[in-house]
């Protein structure tokens, strides 16, 4: 049995406040980057898992406004596809020096529990020391982010289906609970059972929904029937280059990130090979072959919408056929961060 709890709440800014104190907003596949920014004087190192367990800087009114904003089109642009269900990830932590736009991923429903496009994901919770499972609007799901002035949000809009598997699967409690780790790793082994981060989670609770995987006493607890269903389906993550023998060293001064579950020739190699939002979206592809692929990104003033798998380029820069929206224009008010109960409920 998971002791693990299960939190709806929708946030309002960087920090999510749940009912015994603080979650952490940066649980990404990757958090080394975030070491290795504070690095170079290794006794600074014992001080990286508390700075990002306090309460990030507050957002400026501004910023504020336009992620909200920046949240809004996003919206729209899912209210007007035929999608129930969508992964979607955001780009939170700068992690563009292991090649890595998007580091946090959930899956957002059309009638969601927390309002209309609400996305459940998993959380490490500091205070608890453990993840837990939230529900949180979009806004404040783009708002968890290291960069308010610019950044990235990609949706994948499931085929019917897909989908409704899916949301079933996302909205059986106890069978997502039963996914839920009781140890949370920030770049947990994509094939292991020892941790999980959060897009792990949510890679087994495509597993569970689309393998019509059951709670069931005489098969096997139900993280390991969805690693056999993911493993024979082929998911494979790349896994990323750390590139640096520091970071490596520093990991075990952080009580978020781990490295006991990967294999010592992958630690030898300095690759890691976690589940990213990218493998995701990779695998589903692959899976779901009419699954669609919204993109968006926001910087300077500006808002670039693109459908396809094709991704941005560096920089929000519009290619034909994007469409192309300002930040600053008049009209059409964002909609407000909405709160939910922040009670744990049990199975």
């Amino acid at each position: 049995m998971v002791a693990s709890g299960w939190v709806l709440m929708a946030a309002s800014g960087r920090a999510l406040v749940v009912a015994s104190g603080r979650a952490l907003v940066v649980a990404s596949g990757l958090v080394l980057a975030a070491a290795s920014a504070l690095l170079p004087p290794a006794a600074h190192a014992a001080s990286v898992g508390q700075r990002f367990c306090d309460v990030q800087t507050p957002l400026q009114a501004p910023q504020l406004d336009r992620l909200l904003r920046f949240a809004a089109i996003a919206k729209d642009a899912l209210q007007a596809s035929d999608a129930q269900v969508a992964l979607v990830a955001r780009s939170g932590l700068n992690l563009a020096r292991f090649g890595v736009r998007y580091s946090h991923a959930g899956i957002a429903l059309r009638q969601g529990e927390a309002g209309a496009w609400s996305v459940r994901q998993l959380y490490y919770a500091c205070d608890e020391g453990r993840p837990l499972v939230f529900d949180q609007g979009l806004g404040g799901f783009v708002a968890g982010t290291e960069d308010p002035d610019s950044g990235y949000l990609s949706a994948v809009l499931l085929p019917a289906a897909a989908a409704q598997a899916l949301q079933r699967a996302a909205l059986d409690k106890p069978r997502a609970l039963a996914l839920l780790a009781a140890r949370y790793s920030a770049n947990a082994y994509a094939h292991s059972l020892q941790y999980q981060n959060c897009n792990q989670w949510l890679v087994e609770l495509l597993a569970v929904a689309w393998g019509d995987l059951r709670i069931d006493p005489a098969r096997p607890a139900l993280r390991s029937q969805a690693q056999g269903w993911l493993a024979a389906q082929g998911y494979v993550p790349e896994g990323v280059d750390v590139g640096s023998h520091a970071l490596m060293a520093v990991a075990p001064l952080v009580p978020w990130i781990h490295l006991d579950d990967h294999p010592e020739s992958d630690r030898f190699a300095l690759r890691l090979r976690t589940s990213l939002p990218a493998d995701i979206e990779r695998f589903v592809r692959q899976f779901e072959p009419q699954a669609q692929r919204i993109e968006l990104c926001h910087a300077a003033g500006r808002v670039v919408l693109r459908r396809g798998w094709a991704p941005i380029a560096p920089g929000c820069l519009a290619e034909p056929g994007d469409q192309v929206y300002r930040l600053d224009a008049a009209g059409g008010a964002p909609a407000p961060l909405t709160h939910s109960h922040t009670d744990p409920l049990t199975r």
